[in-house]
């Protein structure tokens, strides 16, 4: 069974720094475009960045400069980097394929930001 696996979130402070990451497993990963989404209490799950196959990307218009995406298809494992975080990011991260979510949606990883 396909599934995705995140990790590397956590607690930290405004300004800081996280990197996640998400392990696919028992798919052929490199054909797929991969997307990082969020989601925040109450909110709806959002698409924070996408990435291409080639490695093309795009990204939220509240994570443009400060965030970045990229994968390892020899690994089957997208990141992201996120830089100058903000309370406002806080939220539960997932990684999915983009733009259907073909897979069912796993745990996430939790991401807060706080003083």
């Amino acid at each position: 069974q396909v599934q995705f696996v995140e990790s590397g979130g956590g607690l930290v402070q405004p300004g800081g720094s996280l990197r996640l990451s998400c392990a696919a497993s028992r798919v052929i990963f490199s054909m797929y475009t991969m997307g990082w989404y969020r989601q925040a209490p109450g909110k709806q799950r959002e698409l924070v960045a996408s990435i291409t196959g080639g490695g093309s990307t795009t990204y939220g218009d509240s994570v443009k400069g400060r965030f970045t995406i990229s994968r390892d298809n020899a690994k089957n494992t997208v990141y992201l980097q996120m830089n100058s975080l903000r309370p406002e990011d806080t939220a539960v991260y997932y990684c999915n394929t983009f733009p259907t979510a073909r897979v069912n949606w796993g745990q996430g990883t939790q991401v807060t930001v706080s003083s």
